[in-house]
């Protein structure tokens, strides 16, 4: 077969006739020399590009969707007036948080992201053990994500059965096995459609936002008006502690849950062209119209909620049901808007897999975790790539044939962990749930100790890591800001809804946490600093 190529970018003819572009497998030189400099071969594809990169990040964030079924947070803790104006302080809080991560993507675009950060910037003496750490927080968060993601849509499937058929006996090992569905064609789509990913992120995007306005304006146009006085300044303590200040702040958690997990995208670093500044650019811009949407989303469903008891009490376990019935009169009109909703929270769990598996496979290529090789294995499946003759950093022979290259095995372990997860809701429903909500203080953790450690080496005058986008003199500032936002939401994040509490209302996620965190440190000690050097020991410094 004959071969052409120009002084940017090399191509070959393929067995089948048709021109394949190095560069989609490679990248561009940039994303070479990011990979070269942290030590690392290109294994997957990049096909992402910056539209697929927002869409992707838009759709996990799904701020607009959260804000309808996590506000029963604010709705006991903090009242309308709470969840308006703790939506604010999230918004700002999580702007300087993305602000933060995005520089340190831009400076390493690795699809291990916080664990890969710590081990690079960390200070010598602890980035090997800190490093290992975050890697397992991160996994935690990952993996319980994806168990949330399917909880949330068998939730809002068995709400939809209670609305349209009351005698609906709920069973427990009912909603175990939609959350198994869920999964299922979660997985499915990431394994079957994973070339078509992108294209598929983008259409991901269009129903987000097509959904935004088939939900407002039936609610601006049919739902009764609660006055402004009511929705701005009048907030509520109904969770009853001693005083409403700290009730208010208890009602953070769920909008900062509409915000949480930028740090997604981070993971598909390795498949994005052009990643170190595609990537910052993806996150900083989703953050935006996340927080513009969810914003617009929390204020209609303010001034449309009506009576608050009924939407608290309602049978369907999802207030925000109970809102769209009381504004529309029509169980029909209910079940479509609902659909809406649920269809989103399935898009935003194939993102989760998307994000989890990657995050797993690239702890596992550094040897974090028990069975690394098995997990960092990426299957090929009707790709064929063979490497000829690297001519310079932008010029290099191959031949690729179209397929795709996936994480396979880290994929199906996201499924098994996610199934075994759900078969704990058939024995108790509180354990399952604090399982699913502790994945918010585990990422954030790991957003907590990467920041902390970029902001050492700023305070110590050490040199950083080149990159494209970058915070300039506002780097400290924003860090900080970041930081004490963190610690704010951490400490919150483990407090239960109710006082007093009991067996069935307490937040266990604290203990599943402590407990998570104890087993990576006896792992580490016992085996894991015998075979994890981190990522720092592959990095190039010299280039």
């Amino acid at each position: 077969m004959a071969e052409k190529f120009n002084e940017k970018e090399a191509f070959v003819l393929d067995s089948i006739g048709d021109v394949a572009e190095v560069p989609k497998l490679m990248g561009t030189s940039e994303d070479r020399y990011d990979m070269t400099r942290i030590g690392k071969k290109q294994e997957l594809l990049r096909n992402f590009q910056f539209l697929s990169v927002l869409s992707f990040t838009v759709v996990i964030l799904a701020s607009w969707e959260t804000v309808l079924y996590t506000v029963s947070y604010g709705l006991v803790n903090g009242g309308l007036a709470g969840l308006v104006w703790m939506f604010v302080v999230a918004a700002v809080g999580m702007a300087t948080v993305v602000l933060s991560l995005a520089e340190m993507a831009s400076m390493a675009p690795t699809s291990g992201g916080q664990y890969h950060w710590v081990s690079e910037f960390a200070p010598p003496s602890v980035q090997k053990f800190l490093s290992f750490l975050t890697g397992w927080l991160g996994t935690l968060a990952w993996q319980t994500g994806i168990a949330s993601g399917s909880y949330l849509s068998a939730s809002q499937i068995q709400g939809l059965m209670l609305l349209n058929a009351p005698g609906y006996s709920f069973e427990r090992w009912h909603g175990t096995l939609l959350v198994i569905a869920v999964a299922t064609v979660a997985i499915c789509l990431n394994i079957f459609l994973a070339k078509q990913l992108p294209r598929i992120e983008v259409f991901m995007l269009v129903l987000h936002f097509i959904g935004f306005f088939a939900i407002i304006i039936p609610l601006w146009v049919m739902a009764p008006r609660t006055p402004a006085k009511v929705v701005f300044t009048e907030f509520q303590n109904n969770g009853g502690w001693p005083n409403l200040g700290l009730s208010v702040l208890i009602g953070l958690t769920g909008p900062v849950y509409s915000m949480i997990a930028s740090d997604c995208v981070v993971h598909m670093a390795e498949e994005i062209k052009d990643a170190s500044r595609i990537l910052p650019l993806g996150m900083v811009w989703s953050m935006v119209l996340s927080a513009v949407s969810g914003f617009l989303m929390i204020l209609t469903f303010c001034f449309s909620v009506g009576d608050i008891e009924s939407a608290i009490s309602t049978p369907t376990g999802q207030p925000y049901i109970q809102v769209f019935y009381n504004a529309t009169g029509s169980r029909a009109g209910t079940t479509v808007m609902t659909v809406v909703i649920a269809s989103m929270t399935l898009c935003n769990t194939v993102n989760n897999v998307a994000s989890a598996s990657r995050q797993l496979y690239a702890f596992a290529r550094d040897r974090g975790l028990p069975f690394s090789p098995v997990l960092s294995y990426v299957s090929i499946c009707g790709c064929n790539i063979t490497y000829v003759h690297v001519v310079s950093s932008s010029l290099i022979r191959a031949k690729v044939k179209p397929g795709w290259a996936i994480p396979l095995n880290s994929i199906l372990v996201c499924f098994i962990v996610t199934c075994l997860l759900s078969l704990i809701n058939i024995g108790s429903t509180v354990a399952f749930n604090a399982i699913v909500s502790l994945g918010a203080a585990a990422l954030f953790s790991t957003y907590a100790i990467s920041i902390s450690c970029i902001l050492i080496k700023r305070w110590r005058g050490e040199p950083l890591q080149p990159r494209r986008w970058s915070l300039g003199r506002w780097g400290a500032p924003v860090n900080v800001a970041a930081l004490m936002f963190l610690i704010l939401f951490y400490l919150f994040s483990f407090w239960p809804l109710f006082t007093p509490t009991e067996p069935t209302t307490m937040n266990w996620s604290v203990a599943i946490y402590g407990a998570v965190v104890i087993f990576a440190i006896f792992y580490y000690h016992t085996h894991g600093k015998f075979v994890y050097d981190g990522p720092v020991v592959l990095v190039k410094r010299d280039i």
